[in-house]
């Protein structure tokens, strides 16, 4: 799961302006922020948190799916 709002939220930082500094498209942030993204881009990933001060683990967390939990898979 991508939790980059939470962290916005937690830095007192708009959408536009992480989109401004980090030369991100509206689009591009709000399909991280929805996790409509398949391949999480690093470059992308980098440049959101240096500018929001954080680490990759604020942002990116690990969930189960439906499917994992029941047949018992580990992600």
């Amino acid at each position: 799961m991508i939790d980059i709002e939470r962290v916005l939220a937690e830095k007192g930082v708009s959408k536009t302006t992480l989109c401004y500094w980090c030369r991100l498209q509206r689009t591009q942030l709000n399909n991280y922020c929805k996790n409509k993204v398949v391949r999480v881009d690093l470059h992308t990933l980098e440049k959101v948190c240096d500018y929001l001060e954080c680490d990759v683990c604020d942002i990116l967390k690990m969930v189960e799916s439906e499917e994992d939990e029941k047949d018992g898979s580990i992600l």
